[in-house]
């Protein structure tokens, strides 16, 4: 399994080493070459054999300038071109500009530019089994042109697109919406396995263990770690991935929604008694200090018992008033 991984981290794309020149500097001497067959048509030599020499010197020379045409390879940025000598990979082209190379090459186009991906909010089950709706967006690069092209099957899935046209896979929209189809499908299967090594909240146990809600720059590195996994077989790279969508499903959302108003109450209510009980305290030691009055045990636990349910109650505490004496 260790050399398996090893493998999957190799990288097998080299620089192409064969024969290149400027494709001005050809496409000048091109011309100059068509210039020349083409006046060797109208120059009459005064020897016969010299007419049909001109005449072969000129069908040669044309067919060797059409030849030529299929040799230019034009590169912007974060593009590449990997090279095939008749079925053989021979390097992987990435020069920007305009050059002149074999025309026998087969010259495969590829983007090495980052992409965005949304993927769409898929149901699965969390560590506990609540079924959630979690979706994630992410950026991602072609690294290795070697593996992307010839370790994966993106031809054969370019020419079986939706158009169904087999001239989808020689174009670099085809192949490039291949090789997003293969990251969208890993990504899925990376979702799904790091959604269920986590709990969605925290649980009542009281634990600090990492959730997909309270902790999602943790949950993000991991993500993407699993989705390079997946991926370097391919030659692809993350470089980032976030979850962008996270919720319970449909199911459960109501009774979910119930516990956390019912923790939100409990919370708010402990708030509330540890404030009530600090101003009974305060009050009580506030008449013992300054002798306002004198209170027995019996008169300071009914004291007690009306603050608390005017400073805990959830409406207003209608007043009473004692018109006769305090032992009343």
């Amino acid at each position: 399994m260790i050399s398996l991984n090893l493998n999957y981290m190799e990288t097998k794309e080299f620089d192409f080493k064969g024969f290149t020149m400027s494709g001005f500097l050809v496409l000048l001497l091109s011309f100059v070459l068509l210039g020349g067959c083409i006046g060797s048509f109208f120059y009459i030599p005064t020897l016969e054999i010299g007419t049909i020499f001109l005449r072969i010197s000129a069908i040669i020379g044309l067919l060797a300038f059409f030849i030529s045409l299929g040799g230019y390879i034009q590169l912007e940025p974060n593009e590449a071109r990997a090279m095939v000598f008749f079925g053989k990979y021979v390097g992987t082209f990435k020069k920007t500009g305009l050059y002149w190379v074999n025309p026998f090459l087969e010259a495969k186009k590829v983007s090495l530019r980052a992409r965005n991906l949304d993927v769409a909010p898929i149901k699965v089950n969390d560590k506990i089994g609540n079924p959630i709706l979690i979706g994630l967006v992410l950026v991602w690069r072609l690294k290795d042109t070697y593996k992307a092209l010839f370790e994966i099957d993106s031809q054969t899935m370019a020419m079986t697109g939706t158009t169904g046209q087999a001239s989808l896979g020689a174009t670099v929209a085809g192949r490039m919406a291949a090789f997003e189809n293969f990251v969208k499908v890993q990504s899925d299967a990376a979702l799904r396995q790091v959604a269920g090594m986590y709990a969605y909240d925290d649980s009542d146990s009281g634990t600090s263990e990492i959730t997909l809600r309270s902790d999602g720059d943790e949950v993000n590195e991991i993500l993407v770690q699993k989705l390079n996994e997946r991926l370097t077989m391919a030659g692809m790279e993350v470089m980032e991935a976030r979850i962008n969508y996270l919720a319970y499903a449909p199911e459960i959302a109501a009774v979910m929604l119930r516990r956390q108003q019912a923790s939100a109450i409990i919370t708010a209510r402990e708030k509330i008694v540890e404030g009530a009980v600090t101003m009974v305290k305060m009050a009580l030691n506030k008449l013992s200090e300054e002798d306002i009055v004198e209170l027995d045990e019996d008169k300071k636990a009914a004291m007690v018992s009306n603050l608390l349910v005017v400073l805990c109650a959830d409406e207003a505490a209608q007043p009473v008033l004692n018109t006769g004496t305090l032992n009343q």
